[in-house]
């Protein structure tokens, strides 16, 4: 039997009215309607007009969140030689080489955010694909996690860049901050999400592109935002 909401839900929900809200009005009302005791993280969820299974229709990519996420991100970098040092420097968590890759691949050690490569340890990394892919945590050169730059790269992510990736369903989950944030600071975030993601359309990409999006934090319901006017600055 499914589990009915709490109360606290269901009194949230009702706050909430079944149409399109402008995200400068959906952030207020998410905060208004915050019933949880602890620091909720906030998301965006976009549902896209794309068919994943295509590589050509694949939608991914990086946003710089420009007010931070409220939690520093565990950086994993794998290096050789002096790109170690650069990478401690930088402030990564864990940093090795050969070593890692052994702890991940016979451990299925996975207690990190982020992982960062260097060009030449890919073909180890390479080795990590069953145990890192379906988490999400594969470095690639698209979004970044493959370079020599790693000191710049782990201030990056450390400073709150956000990978987004369409799911085999069509959906793009990120989150764009806390609760406790101030109103303007998570509407800037996760209007920079939602242009980030309007902007990579696929060229092939049919119809309507961005179905549907809402923005919830961990326990409340979600409230439906209004896309057009990000599509219009993309078009503009």
């Amino acid at each position: 039997m499914a589990r009915q909401p709490g109360k606290h839900y269901q009194s949230a929900k009702k706050q909430v009215e079944t149409r399109e809200y402008l995200l400068e009005e959906a952030v207020p009302l998410l905060k208004k309607i915050k019933f949880a005791k602890f620091d909720e993280t906030v998301e965006v969820h976009m549902r896209l007009g794309v068919d994943p299974k295509h590589a050509d229709q694949m939608v991914r990519g990086t946003v710089l969140m420009p007010n931070g996420l409220g939690k520093s991100k565990k950086v994993l970098v794998i290096a050789s030689g002096d790109k170690q040092k650069e990478a401690m420097d930088a402030g990564a968590d864990f940093v090795g080489g050969e070593d890692m890759v052994n702890k991940i691949q016979s451990e299925s050690w996975t207690d990190f955010d982020a992982m960062i490569a260097t060009p030449d340890m890919m073909r180890s990394v390479g080795k990590l694909g069953k145990i890192l892919g379906p988490r999400g945590l594969m470095p690639n050169p698209k979004t970044g996690t493959v370079t020599q730059n790693v000191a710049q790269a782990v201030k990056e992510v450390k400073a709150g860049k956000v990978e987004f990736r369409v799911d085999k369903t069509g959906i793009i989950h990120a989150p764009v901050g806390k609760i406790s944030f101030e109103a303007d600071k998570l509407v800037e975030n996760a209007a920079s999400l939602i242009s980030a993601v309007i902007k990579a359309k696929p060229a092939v990409a049919k119809g309507k592109y961005v179905r549907s999006a809402t923005l919830c934090s961990t326990m409340s319901p979600g409230v439906a935002i209004d896309t057009a006017p990000f599509s219009v600055k993309a078009t503009a």
